[in-house]
C-alpha cells in the first residue's frame, strides 16, 4: 500500500468513530459550560436565557453533542451543527477579522468542517446509527438445501 492510495484498512472507519466521539464530547462540554457553568469557563459566562441565541447555542451544543457522541442521528444532527458553527463564525468572529487565527474563530471553523464531513461520512461502525442500520438489514434468504440422491438398494430375498 502506498501513502498516496486510499486506505482500505478497517481502522479508517473506526477512526471516523473515534473522531466523532471526541468531537461530540468536546462539543457537549461547550454546551454544558454555557447552560450549567460546568466545566467552568476560564472567562466569565453571562446569565443564560434559554430563548436567546446564546441559550439556543447552548442547547444545540448539549443535545447535538450528546447525539454526536453516541452516534445517534449523526448525519442530520451534524448538518444542523455545521450550520450553527458557520453562523457562529460569521456573526461573532468574522467582524473581528477575516482570519480565524486572529479572530478566535479556529474552533468554529474546525467544528463546522468536521460536522460537514460527518454529514456525508456518517457515524462510523461504533455508533447507535450503525446498530440500527444492521438491525434493519433484511436477513439473507435461506439457500435451498440440495440433497444428494442415493439410489436405494434392492434387497433380494432368497
Amino acid at each position: 500500500m502506498s501513502v498516496f492510495e486510499y486506505s482500505r484498512s478497517p481502522w479508517t472507519a473506526r477512526m471516523l468513530s473515534v473522531l466523532r466521539i471526541v468531537t461530540g464530547l468536546m462539543f457537549l462540554t461547550a454546551g454544558t459550560t454555557k447552560l450549567f457553568g460546568f466545566p467552568p469557563s476560564p472567562t466569565p459566562m453571562p446569565a443564560v436565557h434559554l430563548m436567546s441565541q446564546f441559550g439556543l447555542a447552548g442547547m444545540l451544543e448539549t443535545i447535538g453533542g450528546t447525539c454526536i457522541l453516541l452516534g445517534l442521528f449523526t448525519r442530520p444532527v451534524a448538518f444542523v451543527l455545521a450550520g450553527e458553527m458557520a453562523t457562529a463564525y460569521f456573526q461573532v468572529h468574522l467582524p473581528k477579522s477575516f482570519f480565524p487565527t486572529a479572530s478566535g474563530g479556529v474552533p468554529a471553523v474546525l467544528y463546522c468542517f468536521i460536522y460537514l464531513y460527518m454529514t456525508f461520512a456518517g457515524a462510523g461502525p461504533w455508533s447507535i446509527d450503525s446498530l440500527i442500520s444492521r438491525s434493519r438489514r433484511p436477513e439473507p434468504a435461506p439457500t435451498p438445501q440440495v440433497h444428494e440422491h442415493k439410489p436405494e438398494r434392492i434387497r433380494r430375498t432368497a
